[in-house]
């Protein structure tokens, strides 16, 4: 049984199945985490995480307009990536619903650390419950930049 919520003309859902991949990896390829990354490795991302997508139903046809993905243990911890939503259905607060959606999903209850990266919407996440590190020293990675530009 989907995970799924509904608000106005929209339709929040964990269904596979409404994925709409030219709209995830087009805006993916594009965006600034995420620049040139090819549509394989989406699909793959996608088929190991727990996927969300954002539809506008005002057509009678479920049309995707946000997503956001977690990829987690489902015991212990996750992180969120991957959000989005196009810019036509922004200031809406469908990005404040979706993690509302995704925090209330039963496979992510009783987790120990949520974590996620953002370069522009702290404000957002914050709203919803995420705050900084207590010690930056403590967060380590490895980084591969503009690896998807890479020929």
């Amino acid at each position: 049984m989907p995970h799924e919520l509904r608000r106005d003309a929209y339709l929040l859902s964990d269904d596979r199945s409404l994925l709409d991949m030219d709209v995830i990896h087009g805006f993916l390829t594009d965006c600034y985490w995420s620049k040139g990354i090819p549509r394989d490795l989406v699909q793959r991302a996608i088929d190991n995480s727990m996927p969300f997508g954002i539809y506008n139903t005002s057509s009678g046809q479920p049309r995707q307009v946000g997503f956001g993905r977690v990829i987690s243990d489902k015991a212990t911890y996750a992180y969120l990536c991957d959000v989005f939503v196009i810019e036509p259905h922004r200031k809406r607060g469908l990005c404040q619903l979706l993690m509302q959606h995704i925090m209330s999903h039963p496979d992510l209850q009783g987790l120990r650390r949520i974590c996620l990266l953002t370069r522009d919407a702290q404000g957002v996440y914050e709203k919803c419950g995420f705050g900084y590190l207590d010690d930056v020293r403590r967060f380590m990675q490895v980084v591969k930049r503009d690896l998807y530009l890479q020929p």
